[in-house]
């Protein structure tokens, strides 16, 4: 059910939208794009990864449009990502080349490659900074100017030193398939379904339930992942077994050739992640051993929490229990997304003038026959 804005009363809303731009600019000063870009990336992220549109330059337009409510900001890319024509798909993207900038394990101390902090706020004291008040564009290009001329290239150094290949690393996954704790995946070439054109149906299909929860609302999907592990279902507490953050190559094949080369076309930031369940699984015996069930998620730019989440409710659907509310895909699924709750929940400001005096018309008929009594 999708729900988009009603017009009525032209006038009136004119200047409504004039005094919604009034709102903006009542500071007397505008917010450069490019620096909604440069300060608010987790901001953008999330824009991105809802909108399920990459475009940093695009989400920061949206978010200032929107004056700051992702909501409406992820409402305005949706919209602008309707009119695009899809030109070409990519081919199979293999995450295991991400070019890594943030790796963690919460499972082992030691793993192959080494962990990475990267950038991440989990190591800071949630105070406030009163020295950023004083901060101007020059304090910030001459902190980036020597972070980049001294730090970033002894990152790189180690980097190349410690993987042979910048950024690339081999997974933790693996590691537990080689000590047969975890089994081998089932490939499968069934092309996903297009939840953006094909209309959304139960029971779904993993491409489908995956699609959702990565364009879903961030504090949706945090908080339904949370519910599951507080008590809804799991009775254990899921372990990371690994966290990245980094670049994704893309690519697209073309015949233009003639010999259906692969051809690059850029990358994207995105948040991966794998978390370990105990689960009890069935051997060829049809004895129950205890073993490790996988969750995943995945998401674009930095959005660890969400991503975390995503895999928590995707190993949930994917292993239903009746008792579990965040198995129920139509639970999960129908409410987790922006736009759709969003716009509901507006539409209620709507004129519903007929629907509620029915309403109250049947309220004072029931009364009047009431009274007759």
């Amino acid at each position: 059910m999708g729900y988009v804005a009603v017009k009525g009363g032209a006038e009136a809303i004119r200047e409504s939208n004039l005094l919604e731009k009034y709102q903006r600019c009542r500071g007397g000063r505008s917010v450069c794009v490019d620096d909604i870009c440069g300060n608010l990336k987790k901001l953008v992220d999330c824009v991105m990864s809802e909108s399920s549109l990459y475009s940093p330059e695009l989400a920061a337009l949206a978010i200032k449009q929107a004056q700051g409510d992702p909501a409406e900001a992820v409402f305005i890319l949706r919209a602008h990502r309707s009119t695009l024509p899809r030109l070409y798909v990519t081919t199979v993207t293999d995450t295991s080349g991400m070019q890594v900038e943030r790796r963690i394990s919460s499972s082992f101390k030691d793993i192959p490659g080494g962990q990475i902090l990267g950038a991440s706020p989990d190591f800071q004291h949630r105070l406030l900074d009163y020295d950023l008040y004083e901060e101007t564009c020059g304090d910030a290009r001459a902190f980036q100017k020597q972070y980049e001329e001294v730090i970033l290239r002894e990152i790189g150094e180690k980097k190349e030193k410690q993987t042979g290949k910048a950024g690339r690393l081999p997974r933790v996954v693996d590691y537990l398939r080689s000590q047969n704790l975890i089994p081998e995946p089932v490939l499968s070439d069934e092309a996903p379904h297009d939840i953006t054109t094909e209309p959304l149906v139960f029971p779904s299909t993993r491409s489908i339930r995956l699609q959702i929860l990565t364009r879903g609302m961030t504090g949706a999907v945090t908080a339904l992942g949370y519910a599951k592990i507080r008590g809804f279902g799991i009775s254990h507490h899921p372990n990371i077994g690994e966290l990245r953050v980094g670049s994704l190559p893309l690519r697209i094949a073309s015949d233009l050739s003639g010999t259906r080369e692969e051809y690059y076309i850029g990358e994207v930031e995105a948040t991966e992640v794998e978390i370990f369940m105990m689960e009890e699984q069935q051997e060829e015996n049809e004895k129950s051993v205890l073993g490790i069930g996988l969750g995943y998620g995945l998401c674009f730019g930095q959005n660890e929490a969400k991503a975390i989440a995503m895999s928590v409710l995707e190993y949930s659907m994917e292993h239903p229990d009746p008792r579990d509310p965040t198995s129920d895909e139509e639970f999960v699924l129908l409410h987790i997304d922006a736009v759709e709750s969003a716009g509901f929940i507006s539409h209620l400001k709507l004129p519903h003038y007929v629907t509620f005096q029915s309403k109250l018309d049947r309220i004072r008929n029931i009364r009047k026959e009431n009274s007759h009594d």
